[in-house]
């Protein structure tokens, strides 16, 4: 069975509808979640194939201020 790549990423509350919104008119792009509501941090689970096209829409993110702190982690989903 095959797992898709894990991100996390701080997301700036202010423009949180935004991401959701764009990220998810990007049809199968990536599944979205929040990680911690505290700490602003989503968690997204990228198609390996997709991977590139993702991390392009990630770079207008953080150049725009909308991502901060992206991280690709290890799939806590995925079990050992």
């Amino acid at each position: 069975m095959s797992y898709c790549i894990y991100y996390q990423a701080k997301v700036n509350k202010a423009k949180t509808w935004f991401f959701v919104a764009t990220l998810r008119s990007f049809e199968n792009l990536c599944f979205d979640r929040t990680f911690s509501v505290q700490d602003e941090v989503f968690e997204l689970l990228v198609p390996e194939g997709l991977e590139p096209d993702f991390l392009k829409i990630m770079k207008y993110y953080q150049d725009n201020l909308i991502v901060t702190n992206l991280e690709k982690l290890p799939n806590r989903y995925e079990s050992n």
